[in-house]
């Protein structure tokens, strides 16, 4: 499976849907999104992971690039990591928190809750 990368705006947030697979194929079509959104000025980014059904150690990369990335820059970075109604919530969460670097990341549930800055981050 590819992945899918749409790029829409919320506000003042540049927010990068991500449909599919996030593996050592799909990941720098990723991180090419996030460059171009920087590089056209945009410093409120947020990765929507809530459709990301496989993520592997090249998609932790690109997320922990990004947020590299974003504060190099003064910027900030924010992803959707929904539960999916399972106990222990989305695959990309899982695969976050089992190589200790959730606590790294703004979490949300949705895209309300990461855009409107009414809402804290959910804990790791």
């Amino acid at each position: 499976m590819t992945v899918k990368v749409r790029a829409e705006q919320h506000g003042g947030w540049t927010v990068l849907r991500v449909v599919g697979e996030l593996d050592i194929a799909s990941s720098p079509a990723v991180r090419h999104h996030v460059h171009d959104a920087v590089a056209d000025g945009r410093r409120q980014v947020v990765l929507d992971l809530s459709d990301v059904l496989f993520c592997d150690s090249s998609g932790v990369g690109v997320m922990v690039a990004a947020r590299r990335l974003m504060r190099s820059c003064a910027g900030e970075l924010r992803l959707i990591l929904p539960a999916h109604g399972a106990a222990d919530g989305s695959h990309v969460n899982r695969v976050l928190a089992a190589l200790g670097v959730r606590r790294l990341f703004d979490c949300y549930a949705d895209l309300e809750a990461a855009t409107s800055g009414a809402g804290a981050p959910l804990t790791a």
